[in-house]
């Protein structure tokens, strides 16, 4: 079994899903059961999605000051979110492993498998975009070519990290490694650390 395969079918589908009505308000319908970990991926890569074109948006040169500065704030919170759902998905493999005794000479990775993840969510965007460019009938061949290069490439990405997470995951398992997770400690959304809202 591989969950990283598993997961990134999730991200594929959600990506597609989303792309049924490309809207970025849009309020889908989870297909999971709520509680499992499949209805959090789903979640997830709604938010990274819609995140995505956020971004697209705001980077119109014409756009009104005042809509960017909400979609900023938007963006902001979107952030949040995203982050919130990768610790809930960090612990629902610290609950899974819970019973793994580490052994002696485990180590620790340089990422939790969460945010492996997470960065398999951002491939599987990137991975759609890239083929719709590759299939725009407007572009000229030789963006075409470029971008079917750079599909290639990222294609291969993922089956790198897919292949990476699942060995991760197994070694966790076994108690090559141990996981230890940090919590998020973003100082800007924090009132009392950010210096522009405490000394207002």
């Amino acid at each position: 079994m591989s969950f990283a395969k598993d997961a990134f079918k999730v991200f594929a589908d959600t990506t597609a899903a989303y792309h049924l009505t490309d809207d970025v308000d849009a309020r889908p319908e989870n297909p999971f059961a709520p509680g499992s970990v499949e209805h959090t991926l789903f979640a997830k890569n709604w938010i990274d999605a819609v995140q995505w074109h956020l971004e697209d948006i705001i980077r119109d040169p014409n756009i009104d000051p005042v809509a960017a500065l909400a979609l900023k704030r938007r963006i902001d919170r979107s952030n949040q979110d995203r982050t919130d759902m990768v610790e809930e998905i960090d612990t629902y493999f610290r609950e899974k492993y819970a019973d793994v005794t580490p052994l002696p000479d485990a180590t620790i990775n340089t990422e939790s498998p969460a945010w492996a993840i997470d960065r398999l969510s951002i491939l599987a965007l990137k991975i759609f975009h890239m083929q719709a460019e590759v299939s725009r009938p407007d572009a000229s061949p030789e963006h075409r070519a470029k971008c079917e290069a750079k599909l290639q490439i990222l294609l291969e990405q993922e089956k790198d990290l897919t292949e990476a997470i699942d060995r991760l995951l197994d070694d966790i398992a076994a108690g090559r490694k141990y996981m230890k997770v940090y919590r998020q400690m973003k100082m800007y959304n924090d009132p009392e650390t950010n210096p522009v809202l405490y000394k207002k």
